[in-house]
């Protein structure tokens, strides 16, 4: 019974986003490119976004140039806000918060979710060279560590490092960025050898339980 509530869970996810690079925060005229990574057949599948100022849109109609399955974005600030993938009948995937601060400090930090064990580099990045600053980083607005290169490493993250992060140096403050951290995902291979030996051993009770000619 787990085996099977484990794969029917791995069904229900039809698409993910992926961004390259991969952060919330970007600076004017950084480019973004935004995929739809699809169970199966990936026609149909568009990259929509819902702006902070404006309405509900797809790559390629006022913003974003379709190159492939790929929508590459070079941002602005009013491009900031929540982009995910949609099916023609209305599927969704996740979504991902992007954003565009006005300011001359970001911070780099992961968008999508982690894995427990994962090494993680936070940065702390000014907008003009030189950008390895000395950077105070907070996490849910406590002072955690100070770095003379302008970037902090969690050698393997733990749940408890889940939480909102910002950071400051002699330039200013960035904007705060959630980071999410979760367990140990099985990959889709592991689940597949997963359903094959339970198809297996279904197949193979049939076999012992159903009576002979």
């Amino acid at each position: 019974m787990w085996l099977v509530v484990l794969w029917s869970g791995y069904l229900s996810l039809p698409a993910s986003l992926s961004v390259s690079p991969d952060r919330y925060q970007f600076f004017e005229y950084e480019s973004v490119s935004l995929s739809c990574e699809v169970q199966g057949n990936s026609a149909g599948w568009r990259v929509v976004r819902n702006p902070e100022r404006g309405i509900l849109s797809e790559c390629h109609t006022t913003w974003g140039k379709q190159q492939g399955s790929s929508c590459i974005v070079s941002l602005i600030p009013s491009d900031s806000g929540v982009y995910w993938c949609e099916s023609g009948s209305g599927e969704q995937s996740n979504t991902v918060n992007i954003t565009v601060p006005d300011g001359a400090v970001i911070l780099e930090s992961p968008v999508l979710p982690v894995t427990e064990g994962d090494s993680v580099t936070l940065r702390c990045r000014y907008k003009r060279i030189p950008s390895d600053l000395t950077a105070d980083f907070y996490k849910d607005g406590s002072l955690i560590r100070t770095e003379t290169t302008g970037e902090m490493t969690i050698p393997a993250v733990s749940k408890s490092d889940e939480g909102l992060y910002k950071c400051t140096n002699s330039e200013g403050e960035s904007s705060e960025s959630w980071m999410t951290v979760t367990g140990e995902n099985m990959r889709s291979l592991d689940i597949q050898i997963i359903w094959f030996f339970f198809t297996l051993q279904s197949a193979f009770r049939y076999t012992i339980l159903a009576p002979g000619p």
